[in-house]
């Protein structure tokens, strides 16, 4: 497991909530392919849960499905990549902008359980499994409605701009 960034004042154990600017801050994704709404707690070096809200006017919506609409499998995979990744960049004290990129580098394990759709909040767990020559193991899980929508282990790569 990763320590936790001194620059923080997070201990092992703390939560804390963050702004949608920290996800901003966090993320080099904007929209339409920003899909982490909100960050609901972090404990750096350990875990985090964070939240997208499904909303009827999502443009993906729109062609998945017209009569049935709900999120499909690879968007649910990136949405938990995401969370992954700011927990990366903040358990590492660093940003896209100061010229790191976090890429997704892979998925094993992956399992959809549930289906989700318009008015549904997911919620995005990611917890850190290992880290070796910046390439980061996630053990990721998705839920909603308290039922799980997919689990899954994913790779980040960190690397320079």
């Amino acid at each position: 497991m990763i320590g936790p960034n001194p620059l923080f004042s997070l201990k092992k154990g703390n939560k804390m909530t963050f702004q949608f600017s920290d996800i901003l801050k966090h993320l080099p994704h904007r929209e339409p392919f920003l899909f982490v709404d909100k960050i609901i707690s972090v404990e750096l070096g350990d875990k985090i849960h964070a939240q997208k809200n499904l909303l009827i006017d999502d443009e993906i919506f729109n062609g998945h499905f017209p009569n049935m609409p709900i999120m499909p499998g690879v968007l649910i995979i990136e949405a938990l990549a995401q969370a992954a990744g700011i927990l990366g960049f903040m358990t590492m004290s660093k940003t896209p902008e100061e010229g790191s990129i976090y890429y997704f580098a892979g998925a094993d394990k992956v399992r959809f359980k549930n289906s989700v759709g318009p008015g549904d909040t997911i919620d995005l767990h990611a917890s850190i499994c290992s880290e070796k020559r910046g390439i980061w193991k996630f053990n990721c899980k998705a839920e909603a409605k308290g039922k799980n929508v997919c689990e899954a282990i994913i790779l980040c790569a960190d690397r320079a701009k």
